[in-house]
């Protein structure tokens, strides 16, 4: 991808602002409707997704742009440019976890309608056409499936998981949760979707969903990468119960030991790898003995735990899987137990594409903006395009308290760096796609 061209005085745009009372309107609105106590709850294909983009749909109509909704009602929301040619893509997802937060997805559509809005208010008529896509069903907790909606854009869901993937709660399929919101699961068996060529360029702006950019007082981070990872969610380590008291040391066969060894033994390794330059996160999430059987005074007979391990680089990751594989076989060496690690599950890491960071830091940099170009852990829609071979980078904004949780704390000012930056960026006369 060669460096776009930025926008010169007589293309008719003096530095459009993005309108970010709008954006403050929707955030308050998606709050006092999808809201419940503390949290936010807008379920993948459920009522409270359908009403965010309902919403936003409202708006960009208002707006006077372009709306179109796809086979899995995914939400293209176009303001034309003055090229024919590929597009400009903006996306984000507008559903939440079970009590999550107001800014985790919706950040990022807000942010491309507040761009939209701004041009419009000036006039402004970008090089390119710049669609806002409001993606659906990114948040895996709802189908246990990663990026639903942005794989089916591509055509890309299987059968398989229309018929076999069920909606947590109500056990509803995938493939009748999208019917049942309008869409066509007739054309996602097809394979109909999206053609990489038409896309210029795809930005998910997102908060961040870790501590980074507050720990470094940076309002933004621009992405290098998605992590990939490989995730045992449903291990098991078998050892024998025993008497807590009667059973000396040398012949127990403790689960819980076990497991913790495990863990301590993947910690060493994190520790060894990332001072050798690997990019590596190693979390084990869950450990639970059995209710009905564990007690204060018993050994521990068996324990369920999840393991779930994360790198931007595919040789990291394989050498992790070899890594567990030698720390499994020692610990049962070690403790005189057995584990059954159980399926694997699996994402591949993704890229951002180098002109795009180079590009973005520099609107930074001439906005005045602290930016921190940083590595992403958690899963995010620009994975897929990536992954399809679409140019595409992410726009980090800083958020307090973490995600996923009802405590989200992005600052509206931040929210308005990154508008701004992505903003300058949409006015760039960004070369064909891939």
């Amino acid at each position: 991808m060669t460096r776009a061209r930025p926008l010169a005085p007589e293309d008719g745009a003096a530095d459009p602002q993005p309108d970010i009372a709008l954006a403050m309107r929707l955030f308050a609105e998606l709050r006092l409707r999808t809201g419940a106590g503390r949290g936010i709850t807008r379920a993948s294909y459920g009522l409270g997704e359908q009403i965010a983009h309902d919403m936003v749909r409202r708006e960009a109509r208002r707006l006077g742009l372009d709306c179109r909704i796809d086979a899995a009602c995914n939400l293209y929301m176009t303001l034309r440019g003055r090229n024919a040619g590929p597009a400009v893509v903006i996306g984000s997802h507008l559903d939440s976890v079970p009590m999550g937060g107001n800014f985790d997805g919706a950040a990022g559509v807000l942010a491309g309608l507040a761009v939209l809005a701004g041009y419009r208010a000036r006039g402004v008529v970008p090089p390119r056409d710049v669609t806002v896509m409001a993606i659906r069903a990114e948040e895996s907790t709802w189908f246990g499936a990663s990026y639903i909606g942005s794989r089916a854009a591509f055509g890309r869901l299987a059968a398989a998981e229309l018929d076999g993937v069920l909606r947590a709660g109500d056990r509803v399929a995938l493939g009748r949760a999208i019917d049942a919101a309008g869409g066509d699961t007739t054309a996602l068996r097809a394979g109909a979707g999206l053609n990489p060529e038409d896309i210029a360029a795809f930005i998910e702006p997102h908060i961040e969903q870790g501590p980074v950019l507050v720990t470094r007082g940076r309002p933004v981070g621009i992405v290098t990468g998605i992590r990939g990872s490989f995730r045992h969610r449903h291990a098991v380590c078998t050892g024998a119960y025993a008497h807590s008291g009667a059973t000396p040391r040398e012949v127990r066969q403790d689960a819980v030991m076990a497991v913790a060894r495990l863990a301590v033994r993947l910690d060493d390794t994190w520790q060894r790898l990332a001072s050798e330059g690997h990019d590596l996160t190693v979390t084990f999430g869950q450990m639970m003995t059995e209710a009905g059987e564990a007690a204060f005074s018993k050994v521990a007979g068996r324990v369920e735990f999840s393991v779930d391990i994360r790198s931007q680089s595919h040789a990291t990751l394989d050498l992790m899987r070899a890594e567990l594989r030698a720390a499994v076989a020692q610990t049962e060496a070690d403790c005189r137990v057995r584990f059954d690690l159980g399926a694997e599950t699996a994402s591949a890491p993704a890229l951002m594409d180098r002109q795009i960071i180079a590009d973005l830091a520099d609107i930074a940099q001439t906005q005045g903006a602290g930016a921190e170009v940083m590595p992403c852990g958690a899963g995010h829609d620009a994975a897929v395009f990536a992954q399809m071979g679409v140019p595409t980078g992410m726009l980090f904004i800083r958020n307090r308290n973490g995600s996923h949780n009802p405590d989200e704390a992005m600052e509206i000012d931040d929210f308005a760096v990154a508008a701004r930056i992505l903003s300058a960026f949409c006015l760039q006369d960004h070369p064909a796609g891939p």
